[in-house]
C-alpha cells in the first residue's frame, strides 16, 4: 500500500566532492544521482579524491569543508568559493595554495563515480530533531550530514525512520518524478564533526550517533527511474 513518508523541504547538490553545496528548488535526477552532484572532486597525483577521510579511494584533505561550490546553469565547470564566500578565479591554482599541495587539481568525474557508496542521500527532519535533542549544546545543522534531500516528516515520526525504507522504493507525487530505491544508510565519520562556515568542531555529534545508532544516519538510495524532484513534492513509499 502506498504511504506518504514526507515532503521534500530542501534539495542539496554538492558540485565538488567534500566542499559545501548549493540549495536547489528543483533538479533532474538520473542514474548517477542529482544532475551535477559530486561531478567534480579535488584529485591528487595518485588519483585519490579529496575527502574528510583516507581510504583506498580517498585522501584526507583538511579544509575542503570550509570551501563551497555552485554549479547553477554552468556547463564548463563549477564556481568555487573560498572560506569567506568569495569566488575563486582559478580553482586549481587556488586549491594548490590553499591545501599547500602542488599535486592536486579540480577534476571532473570520469569512469569512476565520486560518490562514497550510493548516489542519493535522504535525511528526515525527525532524525535531525533527535540529533538536536541528543546534543543540545552543539551546533547541529543538516550541512554536517550532507544530504541530497531533507524530508519533512509528519509529527510523531520516530527518529531513524529511514531504516524502515530499506528494500522499498519511493517517488514524488508529480507525474515526471524520479523514483528512488532505498538500500542502506551512511556510516558516519569524522567529517560529521569537522568545522565549516558557521559550524564549529563538534565531536559530540558523532559520539551520540555512534552510541545510539551504530554511527548510521540517513537512507542511501539508487535511482530506480530518472525524473525530476522539486521542493514541496510528497514522497510516496510503494
Amino acid at each position: 500500500m502506498a504511504e506518504i513518508i514526507g515532503v521534500i523541504e530542501r534539495l542539496w547538490r554538492y558540485p565538488v566532492k567534500s566542499t559545501g553545496g548549493e540549495r536547489l528548488d528543483s533538479v533532474e535526477v538520473d542514474v548517477r544521482g542529482l544532475a551535477g552532484d559530486r561531478l567534480y572532486a579535488v584529485r591528487d597525483s595518485s588519483g585519490k579524491l579529496g575527502s574528510g577521510k583516507t581510504t583506498r579511494r580517498f585522501r584526507r584533505m583538511d579544509g575542503l569543508l570550509r570551501l563551497s561550490a555552485r554549479l547553477g546553469h554552468r556547463i564548463d565547470g563549477p564556481e568555487l568559493f573560498d572560506p569567506l564566500g568569495r569566488p575563486v578565479d582559478h580553482p586549481t591554482a587556488f586549491l594548490r595554495a590553499y591545501l599547500q599541495r602542488e599535486d592536486v587539481a579540480l577534476a571532473r568525474e570520469d569512469a569512476v563515480p565520486h560518490v562514497d557508496r550510493l548516489p542519493v542521500s535522504v535525511l528526515t527532519t525527525a532524525t535531525l530533531d533527535w540529533v538536536r535533542e541528543a546534543v543540545p549544546f552543539a551546533a547541529v545543522d543538516e550541512r554536517r550530514f550532507r544530504p541530497n534531500i531533507v524530508l519533512r516528516t509528519p509529527p510523531g515520526t520516530p527518529p531513524f525512520v529511514e531504516d524502515d525504507w530499506f528494500g522499498r522504493q519511493a517517488r514524488g507525487d508529480a507525474p515526471d518524478s524520479a523514483r528512488l530505491a532505498f538500500v542502506t544508510s551512511s556510516e558516519r565519520c569524522a567529517m560529521t564533526a569537522a568545522p565549516q562556515p558557521g559550524l564549529p568542531h563538534a565531536p559530540e555529534i558523532l559520539k551520540a550517533i555512534v552510541h545510539a545508532h551504530d554511527g548510521r544516519l540517513d537512507a542511501l538510495a539508487e535511482v530506480a527511474a530518472p525524473g525530476r524532484l522539486r521542493l514541496g513534492d510528497r514522497l510516496v513509499l510503494g
